[in-house]
């Protein structure tokens, strides 16, 4: 068995995570978790989404969010832009590092960006090029990736096609998501298997809904992935998997790699921190099981 040397954690928590807590946080408090987050070691962190307040208000302001941060060289820090006006807000704020978002589930695409699959890629189509050739960095997101709440399973052969076209557009990074987190370690060695990509672009991103994150991720690592998404202190859910308990924690993830032997640029006292001033602000428990451990 062949495990990575170093692993880099993307931290989804202020973006993924915030979007679907109940609680809007003010713009102060986001920036203040983000500096936290960056104190931590973290290498890449998820800043917000420049998307319209009407849909998302827990990311509203996230152009002042981006501007108030204090950001640390070597630092990756990336906003969601999920069409061409939230690409020319991006460019606005001198953001660096964007990412887009589509589907392999054709009716999950319509449901959540009210788009096909086709019309998403099209869109991206119409300002990656020109992102790539500013020399912004682009992340591309494809959601579930294991299965999706209306039509169940998804074949490993259509994510595929999608991963394969989000490189031809240009993406120097695309995350596999389990949107759901109904997915298990056979069906991530089957997703990993012959995808058209090289492993060093590709990124895993698990919800925790079954308690299966870790071990996904642990097969993951088996398979060559050497990026992980993950959300402090595991904020987050999804709408339509009850009783999910959101991402992946971030202190699980490192608990695992630390295990492991595996370089991941964290360090976990500072971590904890940034934990329990989310926590407190969300008035919520955590759902890590490695912070829970550690904060006693």
């Amino acid at each position: 068995m062949i495990l990575p040397k170093h692993v880099k954690i993307v931290e989804v928590g202020p973006r993924d995570g915030l979007q679907a807590e109940s609680i809007t946080l003010s713009v102060e408090t986001r920036i203040q978790l983000i500096n936290l987050l960056s104190d931590s070691g973290l290498r890449a962190l998820e800043v917000g989404s420049f998307v319209s307040p009407q849909w998302i208000p827990q990311l509203a302001e996230t152009d002042k969010v981006y501007q108030g941060i204090q950001k640390k060289t070597g630092v990756d820090y990336s906003v969601l832009v999920p069409n061409i006006k939230g690409y020319g807000i991006a460019l606005e704020n001198e953001v660096h590092s964007i990412a887009v978002f589509t589907a392999a589930s054709e009716t999950f695409c319509q449901k959540n960006i009210n788009s096909s699959i086709e019309q998403s890629l099209q869109t991206f189509a119409s300002f990656i090029p020109d992102a790539k050739a500013k020399g912004l960095r682009v992340r591309g997101y494809i959601s579930c990736a294991i299965a999706c709440p209306f039509e169940g399973p998804i074949a490993p052969v259509k994510v595929h096609e999608i991963v394969s076209k989000l490189l031809d557009l240009g993406c120097d990074e695309i995350s596999l998501g389990d949107t759901i987190g109904v997915g298990t370690p056979l069906q991530v060695q089957e997703l990993l298997k012959n995808i058209p990509a090289p492993l060093g672009k590709l990124a895993v991103h698990f919800h925790d809904t079954y308690g299966m994150g870790i071990a996904n991720i642990y097969a993951a690592l088996e398979g060559g992935i050497s990026i992980v998404d993950s959300a402090v202190s595991g904020l987050g859910g999804c709408p339509y998997a009850p009783g999910a308990s959101g991402n992946v924690a971030t202190e699980d993830v490192v608990y695992l790699l630390d295990g492991l032997g595996i370089e991941n640029d964290v360090d976990v006292q500072n971590l904890l921190k940034a934990a329990a001033f989310i926590d407190k602000q969300l008035k919520r428990e955590t759902t890590s099981k490695a912070s829970r451990a550690l904060r006693t």
